[in-house]
């Protein structure tokens, strides 16, 4: 366990000599690149965990045009309430980042780069600038990469402006495109049609570095952590009432209730995994485990203490949705705000229990019928909150009837 704060020790990332992971992927053909990246079994660390060997597969078979180019984009728009691993990685690893988007391009055969960086970040640029510079300089970046002729690729960095939906990969593509922030119907996908119509690689930051470490150290040692369908080490962002919060590495496969003795959180009675579109998970479900295949996660660990309002955390994170829809598809435009309208009935005592199984059902019809992850994903915190904390939901309204409601 490592953790980042004034007692920081090193994380996995601390043992990578920048310029290792390219050294060893510019030895490697295109082919033999992927599949090592395959052998580590990595799966994308922004949330989604696609497996990263595979959108590379994709889009290194995607054809160009002449006079056309392949790009990879780094997903750096952390606009995930809770989250802020991304941030320590391009403060203290940009190397690693641009090196792993680095690796990405001589897989798919990308000539250019971009960093999409969240609006938020502008602070961070100078220093992402200066090290793009210096990337040119020594001859990681630019021409002839590595002295590899053939070998051409360069970085920009774009700014968001804010918008929670261009976290999606192509809402992202659209504000890149200088368009409105709005999900593209799939398919086609990115690894096809992507920015400017061109095969695109969209990977998180973690991602990225991760795959530097993967070149680095071997997909063998990557693959040894975590579980047989979670592989590797992972970072958190905990936050909330605990003693020690700050970003936290572990492998995949731990236990809520092992992070929380770690983050001095023991005595949560609730854990939001996965941001404010993730799930709500009670104490009594602690021994969960932050994985794939069980709780997923881009890396949001909120914790709730004992004295929290569950409904007024439900309410937090709706009123979040209700702003940050992009409005495009109905049934998260008309579906968020009905149900915050809901909540508020809850906390006015004036929601029975009928109604509120029209609202569960509303989530779940957002779920399926929504066009992008904000919609599908947008009901899960208020959904898992009815479920587990029943009685903080409608205490209001039995005790505004009576206890007969």
């Amino acid at each position: 366990m490592t953790v980042i704060d004034s007692r920081r020790t090193p994380l996995t990332f601390d043992s990578i000599v920048p310029g290792t992971g390219l050294a060893v992927a510019l030895k490697l053909s295109r082919a033999d690149l992927i599949a090592t990246v395959a052998a580590s079994n990595l799966r994308g660390r922004g949330g989604a965990g696609f497996p990263t060997a595979t959108k590379w597969n994709l889009a290194a078979a995607a054809k160009v045009a002449e006079g056309e180019c392949k790009f990879v984009v780094c997903n750096a728009d952390e606009g995930e309430p809770g989250t802020f691993k991304d941030r320590v990685l391009l403060t203290e690893y940009a190397p690693l980042v641009f090196e792993g988007m680095t690796i990405a391009a001589r897989a798919v055969g990308a000539k250019r780069g971009i960093l999409y960086l969240r609006g938020e970040y502008v602070y961070l640029r100078p220093a992402l600038d200066a090290e793009l510079a210096r990337r040119r300089k020594d001859g990681v970046l630019g021409a002839a990469i590595g002295g590899v002729a053939g070998f051409d690729f360069d970085v920009e960095i774009r700014m968001g402006a804010g918008a929670y939906v261009c976290g999606e990969e192509t809402a992202l593509i659209e504000s890149l495109e200088g368009q409105r922030g709005e999900p593209r119907n799939r398919p086609p996908f990115p690894v096809d049609t992507g920015f400017r119509n061109q095969p695109t690689v969209v990977n998180n930051v973690e991602t990225l570095a991760a795959v530097t470490a993967i070149l680095a150290k071997g997909p063998e040692f990557f693959r040894k952590l975590g579980s047989e369908r979670s592989a590797g080490f992972k970072l958190f962002s905990v936050s909330g009432d605990c003693d020690a919060p700050g970003v936290y590495e572990f492998p995949l496969g731990l236990t809520l209730r092992e992070l929380l003795e770690q983050a001095g959180g023991t005595d949560a009675k609730a854990v939001q995994v996965g941001g404010a579109s993730g799930v709500c998970v009670p104490a009594a479900q602690f021994g969960r485990r932050i994985a794939f295949e069980d709780v997923a996660t881009g890396g949001s660990i909120i914790v709730f203490g004992p004295h929290r309002d569950m409904l007024a955390v439900a309410k937090n994170f709706m009123e979040f949705f209700c702003e940050e829809s992009c409005g495009q598809c109905t049934p998260c435009r008309e579906g968020n705000a009905k149900l915050l309208e809901g909540i508020r009935m809850l906390e006015r005592g004036e929601c029975s229990t009928a109604y509120l199984r029209e609202l569960r059902l509303l989530g779940e019809t957002m779920q399926l019928a929504s066009k992008c992850g904000l919609g599908q994903s947008s009901p899960n915190a208020f959904l898992s909150i009815v479920e587990h904390f029943p009685d903080e939901v409608l205490g209001r309204s039995l005790a505004a009837a009576g206890g007969t409601r």
